[in-house]
């Protein structure tokens, strides 16, 4: 029974056969066999569909897989076979991905803090696109990785109550100083990056930020660089009751994106997609040991 719960177990169902299907029948076998232990079931053809949807939503943007979101090795095999890109947080998902064949053009080591044995190993390995968001960080890719290919992370405009994630990325106000460091130290910057999370489903806040976005573009063209690549970030909706939601972000973003980087002007447009593939993919099995009742309170409801 064990080979149930081993990830590269994987099994064909005829059409209409539902994961809850499939999920009594493993039960059943597990249960016999005194085996209570947890785990997940995925459907990696609900991945394949919501990739398809991805690309029919939004045509001009490329699909980076954050690693750290799910490290299942189906899932990465999967998506790799459908060729998205990969967005990775550290060494080990670098080699996690180039282990499978994904070549280096595919790989974005996107954190925005990195270790230097870190980004002397995505060198070595021939990763080059990665992001920065201050001297510091622009430093220590200068002096370990001079063929690294930059993003420079911007903060895009937040409200009061901005969310977490918005703590990363430098001011506009900061871009054009960025820049200037990065040509004194010889580093290719080609383009930039934004991250919006849960802000990501606010319409005008996705618009401010791609307005910022071509300020900066406009910036790093007037020092001589060869700005052609705009990372949006993440934050779709993946679940069931967001799929009204994604595509009227979808709709959004694209008119974002045709107002301010119109089809045609030379710019490659990617996006982190991380919760959007697997969110829906997956149902969690548990054995549930005890359960009490509480009795109903005298004159509530009697639930």
């Amino acid at each position: 029974m064990n080979g149930f719960l081993d990830e590269s177990n994987f099994l064909m169902v005829e059409e209409g056969f539902t994961t809850r299907d499939l999920l009594e029948n493993l039960l059943a076998e597990l249960c016999q066999a005194s085996d209570q232990r947890a785990f997940f079931v995925a459907d990696l053809g609900d991945i394949v569909k919501q990739h398809l949807r991805f690309l029919k939503a939004l045509p001009r943007v490329k699909p980076f897989f954050p690693v750290k979101c799910n490290g299942s090795e189906g899932v990465i095999r999967l998506l790799a076979e459908l060729g998205a890109g990969f967005a990775c947080a550290n060494k080990a998902e670098i080699t996690q991905v180039q282990s499978i064949g994904v070549p280096a053009d595919r790989i974005f080591y996107s954190s925005p803090c990195k270790q230097v044995a870190h980004i002397k190993h995505a060198a070595s390995r021939g990763v080059q696109l990665m992001a920065f968001d201050n001297e510091v960080e622009l430093s220590k890719v200068a002096r370990n990785h001079p063929r690294a290919r930059m993003l420079l992370g911007i903060a895009a405009e937040s409200s009061p109550s901005a969310h977490l994630s918005m703590t990363f990325g430098a001011t506009l106000k900061s871009c054009r100083h960025l820049l200037e460091a990065a040509k004194e130290q010889a580093v290719e910057v080609v383009g930039i990056s934004f991250h919006l999370g849960g802000r990501m489903r606010e319409p005008q806040a996705f618009a401010q930020a791609v307005a910022a976005a071509q300020v900066a573009f406009e910036v790093g063209t007037e020092l001589g660089y060869h700005m052609h690549l705009l990372d949006i970030g993440g934050g779709f909706p993946g679940t069931e009751d967001g799929r009204a939601r994604f595509e009227e972000l979808a709709a959004a973003i694209n008119a974002a994106l045709d107002l301010y980087f119109p089809n045609g002007c030379g710019v490659e447009i990617i996006a982190r997609t991380g919760r959007f593939y697997i969110s829906s993919a997956f149902t969690f099995a548990a054995s549930v040991t005890a359960r009490e009742e509480a009795a109903a309170e005298p004159g509530s409801d009697g639930r």
